[in-house]
């Protein structure tokens, strides 16, 4: 297999470090490697395969040569972007600045992976609560049909960046010790608190975290007709999405015909034995890839219908892992602009 010229632009951060991670641990065929980020990082010394490699300013020379661009997140994308397009580089971006753009591909590999073939250079990550979702939610589509789904999310603080993991574990120290502590990352105390507000609120006092879901899950399954509410809330752990998913459905389906589609599932795995108390948890997913569900069981409140639980690991598949797997596609249908 070929090597092919990678930069990966934020690798000092969360989701950048996670990136470097898991292409390690794919051993994806890496020619040349870049690490880009702001100003502010450049200078930063990080090991990648036994390397050490200095980061470097993000410029629109940084994409010269290169074959594929991970951009970890923020407003990166939307700024150096074009300039890896037009030199040559696929881009694969964690931000939300593309997702909605028609002419943008959005991808979960276990999905619709057949969608990186339109890509015009730029290809988007989903929002890491709607990747665990749609992984969970595509079996039970294939099979039935999906009309509606209610889902709550239970996300971690890192979704927010090393700062609220910090803030985290400070307030902890602080409430322990009896002593103050003033919130900056969140508006208000997230230790041994839950908050039911993640990012700003749209339309129908919604948050726009909530609306990624709604829009997000209808273009990865090509189907404008299923109908998606969301309440996402951030709660005291520092890693690990977990979310609490009610499906309607056009047909019927069994607790343990859906286990079955669950079981034959690629990126699920299923954790469900209520006899034995086991049940997906935030830290059985630890540095996981895969998406566990569990707490399988029909909506006694309508004629079909299902409840399920869902946890991932938000900075794995819902960030990284996701982003090395559409470049693994990439290389597997041969689009890449070489």
């Amino acid at each position: 297999m070929a090597d092919y010229n990678v930069v990966v632009v934020g690798a000092p951060g969360a989701v950048g470090q996670e990136i470097l991670k898991v292409l390690e641990e794919r051993n994806f065929p890496v020619g040349k490697l870049r690490l880009c980020a702001t100003a502010r990082s450049a200078g930063k010394e990080m090991v990648f395969r036994g390397e050490s490699y200095i980061v470097e300013e993000t410029t629109p020379d940084s994409f010269n040569g290169m074959d594929i661009a991970l951009f970890a997140g923020g407003a990166a994308s939307k700024e150096f972007g074009p300039a890896a397009v037009e030199r040559g580089a696929v881009v694969i971006d964690n931000s939300s600045n593309f997702r909605m753009d028609p002419l943008v591909p959005l991808v979960v590999p276990e999905v619709n992976p057949e969608d990186v073939k339109w890509h015009k250079g730029i290809i988007a990550n989903p929002n890491c609560s709607t990747t665990q979702m749609v992984v969970a939610l595509k079996p039970v589509h294939d099979a039935v049909k999906i009309k509606r789904v209610v889902v709550a999310t239970y996300q971690a603080v890192s979704g927010a960046g090393k700062e609220a993991i910090d803030e985290l574990t400070e307030q902890t120290k602080a409430v322990l010790e009896g002593k103050e502590h003033q919130p900056k990352v969140f508006p208000y105390q997230v230790a041994f608190n839950l908050i039911p507000h993640i990012d700003v609120f749209l339309d129908m006092d919604y948050t726009k975290e909530e609306w990624k879901m709604v829009k997000e899950t209808q273009k990865i399954l090509h189907d404008d007709s299923v109908t998606v509410t969301a309440t996402t809330v951030r709660v005291p752990v520092y890693r690990s999405h977990s979310e609490a998913i009610n499906i309607e459905t056009e047909e019927k389906l069994t607790a343990a015909e859906a286990r079955r589609l669950f079981e034959k599932a690629p990126g699920v795995i299923v954790v469900d034995d209520p006899t034995g108390k086991e049940y997906p948890m935030p830290l059985l997913s630890l540095h996981r890839d895969e998406v566990f569900v569990g707490r399988i069981r029909e909506d006694n409140s309508i004629p079909k219908g299902l409840n399920i639980w869902v946890v991932a690991d938000q900075l794995r598949k819902g960030a990284a892992t996701n982003a090395v797997q559409i470049a693994e596609l990439l290389i597997e249908y041969g689009c890449l602009k070489r």
